[in-house]
């Protein structure tokens, strides 16, 4: 009997091209209750790294951390391999004090409690040397869920950008990491490249005293990942390219460039899994069919690191004259590319307000506002009323004068974080 939980592959497209056509459109759903057959949980590693820099000591961020710390100690389950680690200008083993993961029980859970209580905030920020010492612990728990929490508030400023590159590289593949930024001083675009490498998600923590109910929920969602390491793996035809593959639901996220390739097969790396859905924009390029001639545009399987294979569905494509069929778009594909150009919309003109580009990003933060109630994201129209005036008579859009910085990196945070089709558009699907 396997451990595995059940999954379900869904696919959403229009299958038909006009004659001649050759670019196909589809949004992939890949979901899993969550609930295996055997009882066991599945072995799982997990490593707390705590920003314990000097500007913690302000705003009551460290005090704050360290309650957001114990609160996830607490969730994590009896059995499970973990540790704390300090970062500053080098990490420091918090619990246990010897470099190395212990595994979770009563006595252990009150003595990491009492170790992160006596944190103190010195020195600076160098979150590749503490992502490494993070790879190292977790390097010989192959097989389990190896994750890490990572919290920091500022920049990283006492390592170079390379150096954070060369440990991202390093540890790419070899755990997955969540991280938080806390207060306003921290880089958005740096989580971001962190959390993508890596596979995680990333937010910000305006006020720190919402760190403690955030890190309880990042330590539950890790307790329930029951699958390590899974992969898409896309085939497509002779003659076929797959043009771009990117994650839609719960993040916009680009996997285009992770593919492992292997000719007409293509694995693209979605970490672990729990009980949750995630939807993905494919577009693949076949090679033109004659009117008439149905096939297979891609076969699309979830797999495992060791390459079972737990669940497949397949993208189709007919050639047809019927100019009303050809031209019909899927409501679910048009829905996910509004909200890829939303993000790109958002980021661009950010940059460019940043920049002293009046002009650019006005206009791409006026377009913003367009696709965000287009698609119905009310949390990321909310934050650009923050950022933008309308004038709802012309529609004519001015970016406002003075605004709060958390506000905007806020907006630069969320702006990848998507909502799914609204009840009744889902639209033409096939399943495994």
């Amino acid at each position: 009997m396997t451990d595995r939980p059940p999954f379900t592959i869904r696919v959403d497209q229009n299958p038909y091209l006009g004659a001649g056509g050759q670019e196909m459109h589809a949004i992939v759903t890949v979901e899993s209750s969550g609930g295996a057959p055997a009882g066991r949980p599945p072995a799982a590693a997990e490593v707390i790294i705590i920003d314990a820099s000097g500007s913690m000591s302000y705003a009551g961020k460290m005090a704050a951390a360290k309650r957001a710390a114990e609160a996830a100690l607490r969730v994590v389950r009896d059995g499970v391999r973990f540790a704390v680690v300090a970062g500053a200008n080098s990490p420091r083993m918090v619990y246990p004090q010897e470099a190395g993961l212990v595994a979770m029980n009563a006595r252990r859970r009150t003595e990491a409690v009492r170790a992160v209580s006596r944190l103190e905030a010195s020195g600076g920020t160098a979150i590749g040397s503490w992502l490494r010492l993070a790879g190292r612990l977790l390097s010989g728990e192959e097989g389990a869920v190896r994750h890490a929490i990572l919290l920091t508030d500022g920049k990283n400023q006492h390592e170079s950008a390379e150096e954070l590159d060369a440990a991202l590289r390093e540890c790419e593949g070899r755990f997955g990491c969540d991280a938080r930024g806390v207060g306003t001083d921290w880089d958005v675009a740096e989580l971001r490249k962190i959390t993508s490498v890596l596979l995680g998600g990333f937010l910000d923590v305006p006020d720190p005293a919402h760190l403690e109910g955030d890190f309880r929920q990042m330590m539950r969602d890790a307790m329930g990942k029951r699958v390590p390491d899974l992969a898409l793996r896309v085939w497509t035809p002779q003659n076929g390219r797959l043009r771009f593959v990117k994650q839609m639901v719960p993040t916009v996220e680009d996997l285009t460039e992770r593919r492992a390739d292997r000719g007409q097969i293509g694995d693209y790396p979605l970490g672990a899994w729990g009980a949750e859905s995630r939807e993905y924009h494919l577009c693949v390029e076949v090679p033109p069919g004659d009117v008439g001639r149905q096939g297979r545009a891609a076969w699309v399987k979830l797999v495992t690191d060791s390459g079972d294979e737990l669940a497949h569905a397949n993208v189709l494509v007919e050639w047809t004259d019927d100019e009303a069929l050809s031209t019909r778009i899927n409501a679910r594909v048009a829905h996910h590319t509004g909200q890829s150009e939303l993000a790109d919309a958002i980021q661009e003109g950010l940059a460019a307000r940043r920049e002293g580009d009046e002009e650019r990003a006005t206009t791409r933060l006026g377009r913003a506002v367009a696709l965000a109630r287009q698609v119905g994201n009310e949390e990321i129209s909310g934050l650009l009323d923050r950022m933008v005036e309308v004038d709802r008579e012309t529609g004519t859009v001015r970016l406002k004068k003075d605004v709060d910085v958390a506000d905007e990196m806020s907006l630069d945070t969320r702006s990848v974080r998507t909502v799914r089709t609204r009840q009744g558009e889902a639209g033409a699907g096939t399943g495994a």
